[in-house]
């Protein structure tokens, strides 16, 4: 008889895992076949230079683009499964360009991000939303497109966290921010994913994607040409004089 195994230290299986993802724009292959995985708790991070592939990816996880290649999402394969489908499951995108309604209220753009959710739930949902972020509190009346950039990052971030999120894809959070608003939206980011949240990272900053990071990967047109911890992808010598400017 086989004993039984104690003290296992198998790794369960990921939260997310894309394999041989491939996203063509006509003719044009924009991924090459790139593979990546994220486990539940996780900061991963997505490093590349424009136009590398990264929003591309996050567009073709969350739904929005055609793509080839198998993506699971909790076991489950999402090749059928549409768009409003994924969120509804836990998968939420925060796009870059945050794409909120600039003619609702910031309270109107929030309700309308838990259109699946019990409306029993919506002012826990709310609650958690205005304490987080202050700022869309004081200004929950407000129309969204008056909002300064950084405040509608806010609330682009804000909105995901209205639904039940499993994984957060996050494009780009810091483009278009004074250093200022910058540090404001990443200590909320790393408060959010210390609460738990499990993020899929894509951002220009590859010293401030990867210091929170626990993992990350370096995208080269359409190709995934290194991955690393978070720390490992700081200290490596091409990551360095490539996204870091050292």
């Amino acid at each position: 008889m086989t004993p039984p195994v104690t003290g296992s230290t198998l790794k369960p299986p990921p939260l997310l895992a894309v394999q041989d993802l491939r996203v063509h724009y006509g003719l044009i292959e924009a991924l090459h076949g790139i593979s990546l995985e994220v486990h539940a708790g996780e900061c991963v991070a997505l490093i590349g230079a424009n136009g590398a592939g990264k929003t591309t990816a996050l567009g073709a996880i969350s739904g929005i683009l055609p793509h080839t290649g198998t993506i699971r999402f909790e076991g489950r394969d999402l090749q059928t499964i549409p768009a409003d489908q994924r969120v509804a499951m836990g998968l939420t995108h925060v796009p870059e360009g945050r794409g909120i309604f600039p003619n609702l209220t910031v309270h109107d753009n929030l309700r309308l991000a838990a259109w699946h959710r019990p409306r029993a739930q919506h002012k826990q949902a709310f609650e958690r939303v205005y304490t987080l972020f202050p700022r869309l509190a004081e200004r929950r009346a407000q129309l969204g497109g008056t909002l300064s950039g950084g405040e509608q990052q806010m609330l682009a971030i804000g909105r995901a966290l209205m639904i039940h999120i499993k994984l957060l894809l996050l494009d780009e959070p810091s483009m278009g921010l004074a250093p200022k608003m910058i540090e404001t939206v990443f200590a909320i980011i790393k408060d959010i994913h210390r609460q738990g949240a499990t993020i899929l990272l894509v951002e220009q900053n590859a010293n401030l994607a990867l210091s929170m990071s626990d993992r990350g990967y370096v995208l080269e047109t359409g190709i995934l040409a290194l991955t690393g911890t978070g720390a490992e992808l700081l200290q490596d010598a091409g990551v360095q004089h490539s996204y870091l400017g050292e």
